[in-house]
């Protein structure tokens, strides 16, 4: 009986872990996500998708369930050119030959193409499927260190502003005010105009540069409540240091806040990296993304090829809506007054 008396309560991230395997949607979408991040880590390992660039069909080859595309056949058979004027040309019967030597020695062998691949293929014959892995990777490594970087920043900035407050909470504050009062797709536009440079580096400073506002305004808030806590009290009676009472005793006591705006604004860098690609300023010829696949099904979908833009639109909306849901459901079971 005593021992029970005295034993521990769980604590937050154990009661928040408890709420969470009781949400079948939650571990669904826990799932789900973490089977992306999986095959992100397999292909950045070269393991699945590294041979994306190769040519596995012939142009717009459509999806194995639509079969081989007639007009792409016929097009063939007209590409290999007429027949002879003359059917009973003396020489047609060496020439086929010789041609056919041609072919055997591999001068003239071209790579076999297949007519329909599992998800279709684009203009260069690239294998649907293993484009669209490949673009996952760069989509979600942006989102996710970009978001890293943003909330960095936020809680940084937040808990310098609502620790000291004053001239520090001033500053801060007119700094934050000047980013929230500019739209946020034009200070994105902005800042994309000054770097110049494309590549993954670049998308992430972008968005990373200029969606702190959010995490900054919560953390504030919270460090400004938190300051004036007995716990806070106390370690400054013992001659803790301004930084170690910011960081060591209440950073803590508010990283749930930061860790939901962590999964609320990788969803976000997500469909903001689509539209800077599909806009131009995002990834460079050459790297792949979601944003980029996109961009060339604009032009694809006037010659009725959709092919790329349903997979690529396709497997966003499944993790865009897996995170979205577990976001929510982590949300709750960080929600103090849910204890």
């Amino acid at each position: 009986m005593a021992a029970n008396e005295f034993r521990a309560s769980p604590g937050l991230w154990a009661l928040a872990w408890k709420r969470l395997r009781a949400d079948r949607v939650a571990m669904v979408s826990l799932a789900v996500v973490a089977l992306f991040l999986a095959t992100l880590v397999l292909s950045s390992l070269g393991l699945v998708a590294s041979d994306w660039e190769r040519e596995a069909g012939v142009s717009y080859a459509p999806p194995t369930f639509i079969g081989p595309d007639l007009a792409a056949r016929e097009a063939d058979v007209l590409e290999a050119g007429p027949p002879p004027a003359n059917a009973f040309d003396p020489l047609a019967e060496d020439i086929a030959q010789l041609r056919e030597q041609l072919d055997r020695s591999g001068a003239r062998a071209e790579t076999v193409r297949s007519e329909t691949l599992p998800f279709g293929a684009d203009k260069w014959g690239h294998d649907i499927l293993k484009k669209t892995i490949k673009g996952a990777e760069t989509s979600i490594v942006v989102g996710l260190v970009a978001a890293t970087l943003a909330v960095a920043l936020g809680t940084l900035f937040g808990a310098f502003a609502g620790y000291f407050g004053g001239l520090v909470d001033d500053f801060f504050t007119w700094f934050y005010s000047i980013f929230t009062s500019i739209p946020s797709i034009l200070m994105i536009l902005t800042v994309a105009a000054v770097l110049q440079a494309k590549g993954v580096l670049t998308i992430v400073l972008i968005l990373g540069l200029t969606g702190w506002t959010g995490p900054y305004r919560l953390i504030r808030a919270e460090y400004m409540k938190h300051k004036a806590r007995e716990y806070v009290m106390a370690a400054d009676a013992i001659g803790a240091s301004h930084l170690r009472k910011m960081f060591s005793h209440i950073l803590p006591n508010v990283s749930h806040i930061a860790l939901v705006q962590l999964s609320i604004l990788v969803v976000g860098f997500i469909k903001a990296e689509v539209i800077l690609s599909f806009l131009g300023f995002g990834v460079p010829v050459g790297v792949v993304s979601w944003g980029s696949m996109l961009g060339e099904a604009q032009n694809e979908l006037i010659l009725g090829k959709w092919w790329q833009l349903a997979a690529a639109a396709g497997v966003m909306a499944v993790l865009v809506t897996a995170f979205s849901l577990f976001t929510d459901a982590l949300r709750d079971a960080l929600d103090p007054k849910l204890k």
